[in-house]
């Protein structure tokens, strides 16, 4: 991220923070935060007063809802630009209507820079230069610091965080893909145990798992964890796994080896 003089930057993928100029900023109470979170993402666009106290407190806000928002802005203007004391002067926290817009440079959050990382990721991977995917979905996976925005609370975050954290998997697996594709099996299996018993009903990490093993010529083990996801989804879902699961299953049980190869090729979606 840029880290120009006086550049606001925003954490986001954990606990929430901010720096003004290289120094951290106190960002107040739990709720101000949570104001602060609801105009950050919606990346400059004009959020209102009513949608502020919706997503901060939900279907049941104090009456002092409003009045609570305004202080909120208010304190979160003077901490994001302190030498500006009159409000019109003011570029990064702007009054429009009855709203509020939030207005930050390129990459301001570390959620901007994993998304552009992510990109550049799978646009290497599709010009079969693994590499450079390899480094930019690492890079991207190190600006996660835990549970995205974990200290916030109503349901805009809680939206929000659900979206995030499936992106993180998805990039975790886009690593794993990587990992596969440039024949670290091995390594890429070690890891898959785990993520599968972590989240037993992600059929693609089963998928991953699979592969990894059948790969390292492991087929027996591979057909063994087809088994236990198939019994998972069973047991807790009443569903049988999908039809690229199956798919997957009936190849490396008739050892399919050639088309089991194009699909580890393809993996990245």
């Amino acid at each position: 991220m840029d880290h120009a003089p006086d550049r606001l930057r925003f954490a986001v993928l954990g606990p929430v923070r901010a720096w003004r100029a290289g120094t951290e900023l106190d960002l107040g109470t739990r709720q101000q935060r949570a104001v602060l979170v609801a105009l950050l993402l919606r990346r400059g666009c004009p959020v209102s007063a009513d949608e502020l106290i919706d997503g901060v407190w939900g279907e049941e806000p104090p009456r002092t809802a409003l009045g609570a928002v305004r202080t909120y802005v208010s304190r979160l203007r003077h901490l994001l630009e302190p030498a500006k004391v009159d409000r019109r002067s003011r570029t990064v926290l702007v009054s429009i209507g009855d709203g509020y817009a939030l207005r930050t440079g390129r990459d301001a959050t570390d959620l901007d820079l994993f998304e552009r990382l992510l990109g550049q990721a799978r646009t290497a991977r599709m010009a079969g230069d693994l590499d450079v995917a390899c480094r930019a979905v690492q890079q991207a996976l190190r600006l996660w610091r835990g549970e995205p925005m974990v200290d916030i609370p109503g349901p805009f975050a809680a939206g929000r965080r659900l979206a995030m954290s499936e992106r993180g998997r998805s990039a975790m697996e886009l690593r794993i893909e990587l990992d596969l594709a440039a024949g670290r099996y091995d390594e890429a299996g070690a890891e898959l145990f785990a993520l599968v018993a972590e989240y037993p009903l992600r059929e693609r990490l089963t998928e991953l798992l699979m592969v990894a093993l059948y790969s390292a010529g492991r087929q027996a083990e591979a057909l063994a964890a087809y088994t236990r996801t198939r019994r998972v989804l069973d047991d807790r879902l009443g569903i049988d796994p999908g039809p690229r699961l199956r798919d997957l299953h009936r190849r490396i049980l008739t050892a399919d080896c050639e088309t089991l190869m194009t699909t580890v090729d393809g993996m990245v979606r």
